[in-house]
C-alpha cells in the first residue's frame, strides 16, 4: 500500500463515504442515490461490468473500500451519459465514476491489466507531449500495448481501416516524425504543471 493510500486508508477508517465525498469530483452526490435501479438498467454496459454505478455507490456507503477501489467497474464507463439523463434526481453518475478511476489511479489502485486504464495513459501520454494528439503514434502505440506479437495481429486485422485513416487524412505518416503541436507548448505544458501541483496539494491535504 503506499503512503498516501496508507494515511488516507487511515484518517477515512470506517467512513469512506466521507473519503469520497472529499477527494472525488462530484463525490458528495452519492449520498443522492435512492437505489432505484435506472442508471444499471441504462447503462449499454450493464452486463459486463463487475459493479454497476448502483452498487458502487451502495459499497460506498457500506464502507467497501478496497472493493470499490481496487475494482475495473468505473473503468467500463464509455462517457454516453444514459445513466444522467435517466437519473430521477439528475446525479452526475458519469462524473462519479470517472472521479472514482482518477482517485484510484492516483492511489496506485488500478488493475494492472485494466485496458481502458492502460488506453486512458497511453492517450495522455500522447497529448500532453505536444498538446495535439498525434493519431498515427497513438493508434500503433494502442496496437501494441500487449506485446509485440499481439500488436502485429493487431494491426494486421485492422490494415483496412488504418488504409481509410490515411486516405481520409485522419492519419498522416509524417506524424511518425513530429506531428503538430499547440502555439505554446511550454505554456501548456506549465498549465499541466499548475494543474497537478494544485490536485496533489488538495489530496494531501486531505490525507492529513
Amino acid at each position: 500500500m503506499s503512503d498516501l493510500n496508507q494515511a488516507l486508508a487511515t484518517k477515512y477508517k470506517g467512513n469512506f463515504l466521507k473519503e469520497v465525498i472529499d477527494n472525488v469530483e462530484e463525490g458528495d452526490m452519492v449520498q443522492m442515490c435512492m437505489q432505484c435501479g435506472v442508471c444499471a438498467g441504462s447503462c449499454p454496459m450493464g452486463p459486463h461490468w463487475e459493479h454497476t454505478p448502483q452498487k458502487i455507490f451502495m459499497m460506498i456507503r457500506a464502507n467497501k473500500r478496497e472493493e470499490v477501489l481496487a475494482s475495473d467497474s468505473m473503468w467500463m464507463c464509455t462517457s454516453c451519459y444514459n445513466c444522467i439523463a435517466r437519473c430521477p434526481r439528475e446525479l452526475p453518475i458519469t462524473h462519479i465514476m470517472h472521479g472514482l478511476a482518477t482517485y484510484a489511479k492516483r492511489l496506485n489502485l488500478v488493475p494492472k491489466t485494466q485496458p481502458t486504464a492502460k488506453f486512458a495513459q497511453l492517450f495522455w501520454n500522447n497529448l500532453t507531449s505536444k498538446g495535439r494528439v498525434n493519431e498515427l503514434k497513438l493508434g500503433i502505440s494502442l496496437y501494441f500495448m500487449n506485446g509485440f506479437g499481439e500488436g502485429v495481429k493487431t494491426a494486421m486485422a485492422n490494415q483496412k481501416l488504418g488504409l481509410n485513416m490515411l486516405k481520409t487524412k485522419r492519419m498522416a505518416i509524417n506524424e511518425a516524425w513530429g506531428g503538430h503541436s499547440v502555439k505554446d507548448k511550454s505554456g501548456f505544458h506549465a498549465m499541466l504543471k499548475k494543474a497537478a501541483e494544485i490536485e496533489s496539494d488538495s489530496i494531501e491535504a486531505n490525507s492529513k
